[in-house]
């Protein structure tokens, strides 16, 4: 008889953390929680213009996220997962109140979407795959980076 696969439901609770981690990196502005929860060999993809590999090519980006954003939060709307990844939508609000891609601060408040797809290795992101509306907050911001 066969019987029915169950989840370990400690492993889906501990990489759900994990996952939160990540984004609390900018929620509390503590760039340095991502070595506790990306390896030290984390391929985020597509990379950010300038940004490195890993963890530490991460962490200016945040520190510049955060100077552009000061009130930045990253909400979590919807998060699928099953064993080994998890795939999150999620929206990022801000207000513009520093240079972002050499552009000037507006002051205008700012909501757009992410969509992420992060694969674990035991209890760390491994890989992540990302897509901003970088569009649809320029649209708000009024105005596009110089290319």
């Amino acid at each position: 008889m066969h019987q029915p696969s169950t989840i370990q439901p400690d492993r889906l609770a501990a990489e759900r953390r994990v996952v939160e981690q990540l984004y609390d990196a900018f929620n509390l502005q503590n760039p340095d929680l991502l070595d506790g929860v990306v390896t030290s060999d984390w391929k985020d993809i597509p990379l950010a213009p300038g940004q490195g590999p890993g963890p530490d090519g991460l962490k200016p980006i945040i520190h510049a996220f955060i100077a552009a954003f000061p009130d930045v939060r990253i909400a979590i709307h919807d998060l699928v997962q099953v064993p080994g990844k998890i795939a999150v939508r999620g929206e990022i609000t801000g207000t513009h109140k520093g240079a972002l891609f050499g552009m000037p601060a507006t002051n205008k408040f700012v909501s757009f979407g992410i969509h992420e797809f992060h694969e674990l290795d035991g209890d760390r992101i491994a890989t992540t795959w990302h897509m901003e509306d970088w569009f649809g907050l320029f649209q708000q911001l009024g105005q596009f980076p110089a290319l």
